[in-house]
């Protein structure tokens, strides 16, 4: 092996490790709050920050509650998404917190990716329009009629600086010199598909003014879809994501579909390098859970079926008494009265 071929391989190992746990800074979540962050010297003791992120929070100490917030947003929207799913987003407690899951280019890896990136412009442009940050409010570029005859008035979802700041802090890592892997390249165009499935659902939201409720007069703003939309809007692209290559055009290096056949994604698409596993067998060291143990539907063919959730191993059945509200009355004033109601069910789980 010649020493040019060592070291670009070398290069290569270490750009694919240094943009693989990008997602590192997901670890906020795991904080009960950072609202205590009020000095530059704290910055340094949050787990999961590379130096420059660590720069950022001493810049921006007022936002980091907000990207917290924006992490715990992303990881349950993933832990709903995928509640039916052989991989559930199950976090640990130690780096990184979906386990090595997400240091490989899997499709779960994109959509990790693009929904935390997401999760912290949400998070950030929500506290702008709820007055909690100095440094921004309301969009004020929102502003006088529009065509379709309502007023733009109240307070505009301030989205551009959310996103602004998620690229800044998330995309951090893979923005640095020499990162143009394949990993950083998908890392970062699965961030922006996460912005976006923001950016391309705002919506418009009014008010009527006018005698006895009518509208005469109308004012309207815009406004962020609610998170559960951006997660569905990204299930949906995880579900149809494209396989891709680098290739170069030019000097420039871009990822292409590995399939030719295949038409190029667009900035809205998720994208993956890797083939995912099955994620049937308890494989900590890969940060693979497994399915045993976990409940499955016994009358569906779909994944959450238990035939494919358990991946043919079989499952048990147990029986369980349930107590539920019942026979509910409204009494005068202002009580709602129910009875409990006993009923068995049956719980399958994988072997």
């Amino acid at each position: 092996m010649s020493p040019e071929y060592f070291l670009r391989s070398l290069l290569l190992i270490i750009l694919a490790t240094f943009s693989a746990n990008a997602s590192n800074w997901l670890y906020l979540a795991k904080l009960s709050s950072v609202g205590s962050i009020s000095e530059e010297e704290t910055c340094e003791k949050l787990k999961g920050l590379i130096q420059r992120q660590v720069q950022m929070c001493k810049r921006n100490l007022e936002v980091m509650d907000s990207v917290r917030r924006g992490a715990q947003l992303a990881i349950e929207e993933c832990q709903y998404q995928f509640r039916n799913r052989r991989w559930n987003c199950s976090t640990l407690d130690t780096l990184p917190v979906f386990g090595k899951v997400v240091t490989q280019g899997t499709r779960e890896a994109a959509f990790v990716y693009a929904i935390s990136a997401a999760g912290v412009a949400f998070a950030v442009t929500r506290a702008c329009s709820s007055g909690e940050l100095d440094k921004c409010g309301c969009d004020r570029t929102v502003q006088g009629g529009s065509p379709q005859g309502f007023q733009w008035s109240g307070c505009s979802d301030n989205i551009a600086y959310g996103v602004a700041f998620s690229q800044s802090f998330v995309d951090i890592r893979e923005r640095s010199k020499g990162a143009s892997s394949n990993r950083a390249l998908m890392n970062l165009h699965n961030n922006e598909a996460g912005r976006k499935a923001i950016l391309n659902n705002m919506q418009v939201e009014c008010k009527c003014h006018g005698v006895s409720g009518s509208c005469e007069f109308k004012t309207c703003w815009k406004a962020m879809p609610p998170f559960r939309k951006v997660g569905n809007v990204l299930k949906e692209k995880f579900d149809g994501a494209t396989e891709v290559e680098q290739s170069e055009i030019g000097s420039t290096k871009v990822l292409v579909p590995k399939n030719s056949q295949f038409k190029p994604h667009t900035d809205e698409d998720l994208v993956y390098l890797d083939s995912s596993p099955d994620f049937c067998d308890h494989d900590l060291k890969n940060g693979v859970l497994g399915t045993s143990g976990r409940q499955c539907n016994k009358t569906s063919k779909a994944i959450d079926g238990c035939e494919l959730m358990c991946c043919g191993r079989g499952f048990h059945t147990d029986e369980v008494e349930v107590v539920e509200r019942c026979s509910c009355k409204f009494h005068w004033c202002c009580s709602v009265k129910c009875k409990p109601c006993h009923r068995v069910v049956e719980i399958h789980t994988c072997r």
